[in-house]
This record gives C-alpha cells, structure tokens and sequence, in this order.
C-alpha cells in the first residue's frame, strides 16, 4: 500500500509542477486549435512516457527509459516547431541544437546500459507498478520542465532577430556540448580498459572536475536559456527557472549525488580517492587544488 501512495503521490506531482510550468509558458503564446502550443507540448511529454511504459512493465525492462527521454525531447520541440509555424533563426536554432544534443545522448546511454545488461538504478523500481510508473511520470516532467526555456522561445509569438544573447547563449551551448561529448568519451574509453576495472577516473577533463559531463550539460542548457530570454515574455519568464531545476536535479537528486554515494562505497577508503575528492572541484571545471 506505501508503494501505491507514493507512486500516485509521486506521479500526481510531476503532473502538477509540469502544469504550473505551462500555465507559465502559455502566456502570450501561440495558439493551436484554441489551446496554447505550450500546452500541448506538456501532453505530448508525458503521452510519449506512458506509451514506451507500457511496454517496459510488460517486458520488464528498463532499456528504453534514457532513449525515450531523449526521444521526448525530440518530439516536443519539433511539435512546438511545427504546430507554431516557428520557422524564425532563433526558433530553429534552438529546436536544432536540442536535436544534436538529443540524438548524440540518447543512443550514447542506450548502448551503455545494453553493454552493462541493466540499470542498476531500476533493480527494484521496475517490479513495483506504482514506483515504475512514477518513474516515467517524472522523466516526462523532467524533460518538459528542462527543455521549457526553449519551448517558450519557439512557441512565443514575440519573435526578435538574432543580437547578443542570441550569440552569447550560442557560444555558451557549444562550449557546454563539448565539454560534455569530450567527459563522456574519456570516461567509456576509461572503463574500456580492463586494469581500470577497479579503477576511479582521474585523467583529461575529470582532472579538473568530479563530474565534468554534468558541467557541460548545466552549461548548455543555460546558453538555450539565454538564447530564449529575449522572446519570453509576461509569465514566460518564470521559464528561466528551468535552470535551477536542471542544477538542482544534476546534482542533489540523480547524477552527482548518486554517483558520489556509490563512489564512497567502493572507494571511500582509498586515500588517492579520499585526496581526488578534496582537491578536485565537485562540477565547475577547474584546475584542482595543489597537495600540501
């Protein structure tokens, strides 16, 4: 009975904050059908989700969750492409660099977890109904709260020519996929190697930080965050929020703190570990404090 409460708390939730999102993004935008762009973007997040779930529970499998994340991705922005006629630079843009982003992911965690067997993470999750729907539920609030900055851009019917945020945020996009498809690749080349098989990674860009990936994407999705900024208007600014939520879900719900967690486990004994985790900043990318 607590794993239904929770689930249908946890899902009731999700639904309300990507709701509250809408209603923020919704303003003053374009319509389709007599019912805001954006609006119809946050159905299609979690449609997307409840149909890939039924045939994960049925199958019992986990495979599919990260590529449909970025599958959800995928289909948002172009709907709020194609349902708003946003055919602007800005808007094309933004719906083109979310694709790269997306298609370079998506497939980059899927093949992951085929050459690991499973996800971890869903050991227990998926046997528990309530829990593996909440699950789905949530990643549908994830992307659509994520990706709402951009959304709100693509979908407002503020359209302003390309200027200095326009190119900062640009700049700030490139410099952040980089940074992420440069961490990702050194750390499965890493792993590829059997004598590392015990080992953690302390070379390339994870000399600098403990979780440079996760840098690059907080860095990405705030240059899609300032590209958006000069279109956003009314409550649509409450959409660069967004951010803090990418911020607070990297790093206090999923990605870092799980990551560190398991991390001292295996090797919160070791001192190489114990002096990599003192001088080596936890996200930002930066030369690591010297030993003393």
């Amino acid at each position: 009975m607590q794993k239904w409460i929770t689930g249908l708390l946890g899902s009731i939730g999700a639904v309300l904050l990507a709701t509250a999102v809408a209603w923020a993004g919704s303003d003053q935008g374009i319509l389709y059908n007599d019912l805001s762009v954006f609006v119809w973007c946050g159905v299609f997040a979690f449609a997307v989700q409840w149909l890939i779930f039924i045939h994960a529970w049925f199958a019992q499998t986990e495979h599919f969750f990260d590529l449909t994340g970025s599958l959800t991705y995928i289909v948002l922005v172009l709907a709020a492409c194609y349902l708003s006629e946003a055919f602007d630079i800005r808007s094309l843009v933004i719906v083109g660099l979310v694709l790269i982003w997306a298609l370079r992911l998506g497939p980059f965690l899927f093949f992951r977890i085929q050459k690991a067997g499973e996800d971890r993470r869903f050991r227990s999750i998926k046997v528990s109904f309530p829990t593996f729907f909440m699950t789905w539920t949530l990643q549908g609030a994830w992307v659509f709260v994520t990706v709402s900055a951009g959304l709100g851009a693509i979908t407002s019917s503020n359209k302003v020519a390309p200027e200095l945020a326009f190119y900062l945020g640009l700049a700030m996009w490139i410099a952040g996929f980089v940074i992420e498809v440069i961490a990702d690749r050194q750390k499965t080349a890493f792993r590829a190697d059997p004598a590392n098989a015990e080992a953690f990674i302390t070379t390339g860009l994870w000399a600098w930080s403990r979780h440079p990936n996760y840098f690059g994407e907080i860095l990405l999705w705030a240059g899609i965050a300032v590209i958006a900024v000069p279109t956003l208007q009314g409550n649509q600014i409450f959409l660069l929020l967004s951010l803090i939520w990418v911020v607070v879900l990297l790093t206090a719900i999923s990605g870092v703190r799980m990551l560190e967690g398991r991390g001292k486990k295996r090797w919160g004994h070791d001192p190489e570990y114990i002096d990599y985790m003192k001088r080596t900043p936890m996200l930002m990318l930066w030369p690591p404090r010297k030993r003393r």
